[in-house]
């Protein structure tokens, strides 16, 4: 159960690292911030399918685990609970991680807020989701 830990930790904050990074590099102009800023019909396409996925990503992540497939998965049998929890937590941060990066870069493309914000609320859903030792062992027992 540890090394499960470990690995959805580091994937945890391997997204949020990937985001500072690349705030760091297009705050210092490493590179090039509004790029894409004068292609309104994109960005408006953008800005409504990543509208969509952040707020309907949220509260089906937040719930994933109270899935009764799911839930029966990770406490079914002790043996195989750690593979499940790691593939089940890794969809889980995935879905949050994903999206905020993905709105992290969009925002400094188009230079929209409307990204921005959506990152943000990404970011505070984070904690949420934080595979700490006592989760993995409470959502792997019944």
């Amino acid at each position: 159960m540890k090394k499960t830990k470990n690995i959805l930790m580091t994937e945890f904050f391997g997204f949020i690292a990937v985001v500072f990074i690349l705030v760091l590099l297009f705050e210092n102009d490493i590179l090039d911030n509004g790029v894409y800023a004068t292609e309104k019909n994109a960005e408006f396409l953008l800005v409504s399918f990543m509208e969509l996925i952040t707020i309907a990503t949220i509260p089906v992540v937040l719930r994933l685990f109270k899935f009764k497939k799911i839930s029966r998965a990770l406490t079914s049998d002790e043996a195989c609970a750690p593979g499940k929890l790691l593939f089940w937590g890794t969809f889980r941060i995935a879905c949050f991680g994903l999206p905020l990066v993905v709105n992290t870069i969009l925002y400094y493309l188009f230079m929209n807020v409307a990204f921005g914000y959506m990152a943000i609320i990404l970011l505070i859903c984070m904690p949420f989701i934080y595979p700490s030792m006592d989760r993995c062992i409470s959502e792997t027992t019944k």
